[in-house]
């Protein structure tokens, strides 16, 4: 059967066993569906409620991926308003930066990365695991991929709209002998898709909310390529609630903390950075925050040297601008969060005897994976006196919202490196937090 097809939703009930983690049945190694969550013994909440998954295109990092789930979750919001629906987490791995040789990066949940309570207290979520346990098996009964328009975008009025059309690109799914859709999904090679089809999408996040509420009866629907979708209102108090919620992972902020004290003298109490867990009770003084006695830098090197961006300074260049920093600041310390190559960072080392960086061991690698060490970055980037990032880079625009939300001034936080020949050299643009 073509993508693209409907596939009837009685093909749910035609399966003869349970998937339930531990058990797998079919003959040769197939799977066949399980009954909808309906008649799993699992209480009446996750029996009537239905599962809204999402992914985004392969080559994108750890940190769009980050600015995706905010969209998704406006979408959720939009839902809830009509029906009873909870976010599946999808699990990482596999992404271009993660590069650490013999660690083990893919089917990596959640709650390795950020703290579920507090995610739950912005939407419900849950992982992929749990939906797993739930849903009575690896079926994704409806797998929405989103595209753009054939025609692309005409001058004119902008136009919100959703439309089924053809696959412009080359499916990432193939048909199974039993017409199941195999896929990547996250790395679970079980998981199956009983309908794969192509939606073409121009807009917000919540124009896909009527077409889960009136043109499937799925219970559980997947939103490939879900990058596609735009914010509904970006930099609202929607939006910050859902950046507000992803507060990282205890045992990373624990790690951060830990370096910012014993090699940075830095402390929340000295530093006006008091934690609070519960985000939801916390609205921070405008410019409350001092920040430790260090810069902080992000110089994002490899894929955007590469692309040759006028606006990506040469190490020399980074450099004198760090040391014209610290003597501004009157700081003797330079944190540095960077991507750079071994070759690089012997050249930085060089020209900056003050940088500082956080190095994990084998097993604290093996431990926080590189999206873990990331977070770690972030962390101590985010309680400098001041700091300065890469233009458009995600991982930079991350610690702006950080720092946002631990309530520093913008001057010391909104700031980027310039290229050696940029003529206008912008700077970033202060969005403030909204409660």
């Amino acid at each position: 059967m073509a993508a693209g097809s409907v596939r009837p939703h009685l093909l749910l009930l035609l399966g003869v066993c349970f998937y339930q983690l531990s058990q797998v049945c079919g003959d040769e190694g197939e799977f066949s569906p399980g009954h909808s969550a309906s008649s799993l013994p699992v209480g009446s909440a996750a029996s009537e409620r239905r599962y809204l998954l999402y992914d985004v295109n392969p080559p994108e990092g750890f940190n769009l991926r980050r600015d995706v789930y905010i969209r998704v979750a406006s979408l959720l919001k939009t839902l809830l308003k009509s029906s009873n629906w909870v976010l599946v987490l999808p699990p990482w791995g596999r992404l271009y930066h993660w590069q650490s040789p013999d660690i083990h990066q893919i089917r990596i949940p959640w709650a390795e990365f950020f703290d579920l309570d507090s995610l739950y207290q912005n939407i419900p979520v849950i992982e992929y695991e749990d939906f797993l346990a739930e849903s009575g098996g690896p079926f994704i009964e409806q797998v929405y991929v989103l595209q753009g328009y054939a025609e692309g975008w005409k001058e004119g009025t902008w136009e919100e709209k959703v439309d089924q059309r053809p696959c412009i690109d080359q499916l990432m799914y193939s048909e199974d002998k039993n017409a199941y859709y195999r896929g990547w999904f996250w790395g679970y090679e079980e998981t199956r898709g009983l309908n794969v089809t192509c939606l073409s999408v121009q807009g917000s996040a919540s124009i896909m909310a009527p077409v889960l509420l009136k043109n499937t009866t799925a219970r559980s629907i997947m939103l490939d390529r879900a990058e596609n979708l735009l914010h509904d209102y970006y930099g609202g108090k929607d939006y910050w609630d859902t950046r507000r919620s992803m507060v990282f992972a205890k045992h990373l902020r624990v790690v951060g903390d830990e370096f910012r004290a014993n090699v940075l003298h830095s402390t929340d109490e000295a530093d006006r950075t008091i934690f609070h867990e519960d985000w939801t009770k916390v609205k921070a003084k405008p410019d409350a925050a001092i920040g430790g006695p260090y810069l902080s830098v992000h110089l994002r090197r490899k894929d955007f040297i590469w692309g040759h961006r006028e606006d990506i300074p040469s190490l020399q260049r980074a450099a004198d601008e760090i040391h014209s920093l610290m003597k501004k600041l009157q700081l003797k310390k330079v944190f540095v969060a960077t991507d750079a190559d071994r070759e690089d960072l012997e050249t930085l080392r060089k020209l900056i005897p003050e940088m500082v960086r956080f190095e994990p061991t084998w097993e604290e690698l093996e431990l926080y994976k590189d999206g873990g060490v990331a977070i770690i970055d972030q962390w101590i980037c985010a309680h400098a006196r001041y700091f300065i990032g890469t233009s458009v880079s995600t991982f930079s625009f991350r610690i702006h919202e950080e720092r946002e939300i631990l309530s520093f001034n913008p001057k010391t936080t909104y700031n980027r490196f310039c290229g050696d020949k940029e003529k206008n050299c912008e700077q970033p643009t202060h969005w403030k937090i909204v409660y």
